[in-house]
């Protein structure tokens, strides 16, 4: 058995922790195992006609490779968000031009045949893809295709389907909580309304609990389009209550206004998703010409993810890659390892594409309040999600 190991998509804090775990427990049993550069840009341009510069999408690794990566954040082996089913003409590599026809209305490639290929060439037979939906969903067309593929699930959402948590989860509600309450200074001082906007596409885990945890007068999350007037007034009472006369909303990058629409802008990528963010902005614009009151306007963004991973995502990071190692051993494929009800277990992979997680509206939000509710905290998981 030879592995190989990627990471896609964002990078997020318990990439590195995760990727030791792997390794060293391979190399403990005595197999090889090979880094897979830049997510799966490293099999779709690693070429075989001139194998002299691949050590850029492929190197095999050793235990001293990675002997002190899990202190630090982000991925050893970089990460893209490449698709080889959905190959477009700007990332098609020059080597494979002409062998793969572009197809359908947006006139993309399926060069999966190639990434087969090049894992018989280099001899691997089990891959370890570490990734949200949509690298998992490639991850599960590789296992159609016959490769073993044991997947382990990180994004700092917290929204892959299947299981409870997710790889860069805590990280990221920890570093949101320290941002948010050190911009109660310049929000106090200078009497504003605080606009912190949070990552969070579809689901808005992150800004609620993060708001719920830093007590946040209103937070707009991604499943409950809000109405901008009536959050003003909420916001512009809560500042006069404050004896700082300042008030804050935390609010997802992928919430919208009553009648309005999610904020992206650019080109698709490879999944079919545009960027977001700017909500915060539009939202904060209109908030001023409402009441009148100054905004701060502050993006998270990357600053969530940045960073070492704190000692819950080590946590998680390690246990997940010490379970991927135990079931290739034990001969399991197309499994993905997860946490439910506080175990680690492992559920089908192509589980991720068998629905949604989304925030429980119903039992942790007001939608009315623009707050976070709990309802009732027996039996709520340790997230509450």
């Amino acid at each position: 058995m030879r592995i190989g190991i990627l990471t896609g998509g964002g990078d997020v804090p318990g990439l590195n922790p995760c990727i030791k775990a792997v390794v060293t427990r391979t190399i403990d049993a005595g197999l090889e195992i090979a880094g897979i550069r830049r997510g799966w840009g490293g099999l779709l341009n690693y070429t075989l006609d001139d194998p002299r510069g691949n050590a850029e999408w492929v190197q095999p690794l050793s235990k001293a490779d990675v002997r002190t990566i899990d202190r630090y954040g982000g991925t050893h082996l970089h990460s893209s968000r490449t698709n080889p089913a959905r190959v477009g003409p700007s990332m098609m590599p020059a080597f494979l031009s002409g062998m793969f026809p572009f197809t359908g209305a947006k006139g993309t490639a399926d060069c999966t045949p190639h990434v087969l290929r090049v894992l018989e060439h280099l001899g691997i037979d089990t891959l370890v893809p570490i990734g949200g939906d949509d690298t998992l969903s490639y991850a599960v067309r590789l296992h159609q295709e016959g490769v073993r593929v044991i997947g382990i699930p990180k994004t700092m959402d917290n929204d892959v389907f299947g299981t409870d948590y997710c790889i860069g989860f805590s990280t990221a509600i920890t570093r949101s909580v320290d941002l948010i309450n050190s911009l109660r200074t310049p929000a106090g001082s200078h009497e504003r309304i605080a606009i912190v906007e949070l990552f969070g596409r579809n689901c808005g885990e992150t800004a609620l609990v993060s708001a719920y945890l830093a007590d946040v007068d209103r937070t707009a999350i991604s499943e409950v389009p809000f109405d901008v007037e009536r959050l003003a007034r909420f916001l512009t009472d809560d500042r006069r209550r404050n004896p700082s006369n300042y008030a804050m909303l935390a609010i997802s990058e992928g919430a919208s206004m009553i009648g309005g629409q999610v904020v992206e802008y650019g080109q698709e990528d490879a999944y079919g998703h545009r960027k977001l963010g700017g909500i915060g902005q539009i939202t904060g614009e209109a908030i001023k010409q409402l009441t009148g009151i100054d905004i701060v306007y502050q993006p998270l963004s990357y600053l969530m993810r940045a960073g070492a991973p704190d000692s819950l995502d080590r946590m998680v990071a390690i246990s997940f890659g010490n379970l991927t190692v135990d079931q290739l051993l034990q001969g399991h494929s197309g499994r993905m390892v997860a946490l439910q009800s506080g175990q680690y277990t492992t559920v089908p992979l192509n589980i991720t594409s068998q629905g949604v997680k989304r925030v429980d509206v119903q039992e942790l939000y007001d939608p009315e309040a623009y707050r976070p509710k709990v309802r009732t905290m027996l039996g709520k998981p340790m997230f509450l999600y």
